[in-house]
């Protein structure tokens, strides 16, 4: 595999983690009803609304312009990211999850390998490319993970599994053994 096989391999592979860190997170939103979604378990809690309003808010600054401006924006509010007013709807708040997601898809879309050793900044401090896709796919993976916790925790004994079911992994996994042998 060249260098440049590489590069657009690695360009591939977190476009691919991130549209599925997107699928748990649209899996785990999907199931949640609409005044579900604004339930803290406690003052210090974030409710799946508001780490979708975060994701929101940290996608649109970071691949606004990422080639070439900073990617904390001076627009940004990051403060206000974790603050709902009562009147935002579920709707408003899928809007701007939607939003950020397909900038950030088009945002790949339009990097090629050569830009993986390009710098950009973070509040002014510099990243390569590629440690700056490393540094969002982290911090996205770990809030979809919250709102998976926190989405299974709400719908408790209705939730659907996003993965492999508990105590079902054997048959997974003979299940896809056959379907390889089929192949």
């Amino acid at each position: 595999m060249t260098s440049d096989d590489l590069r657009q391999h690695y360009l591939e592979e977190v476009s691919r983690q991130f549209r599925g860190y997107k699928r748990l997170a649209d899996g785990a939103i999907a199931q949640l009803q609409d005044e579900e979604l604004f339930v803290t378990l406690d003052p210090e809690s974030n409710s799946v609304a508001i780490l979708m309003k975060h994701i929101a808010g940290n996608l649109r600054s970071r691949f606004t312009d990422f080639l070439t401006t900073d990617g904390e924006k001076p627009d940004r509010h990051r403060d206000q990211e974790f603050e709902m007013s009562p009147a935002t709807s579920r709707a408003e708040i899928m809007r701007w999850w939607e939003q950020s997601w397909e900038l950030l898809f088009s945002t790949f879309k339009a990097l090629s390998p050569d830009d993986l050793e390009r710098k950009v900044t973070i509040r002014g401090e510099p990243h390569t490319v590629l440690q700056a896709l490393n540094r969002a796919l982290a911090h996205h993976a770990a809030h979809v993970g919250q709102i998976i916790f926190l989405a299974k925790h709400l719908r408790s004994s209705e939730w659907k599994t996003l993965s492999v079911p508990r105590g079902k992994s054997e048959e997974y996994n003979a299940q896809k053994a056959a379907k390889q042998q089929k192949c």
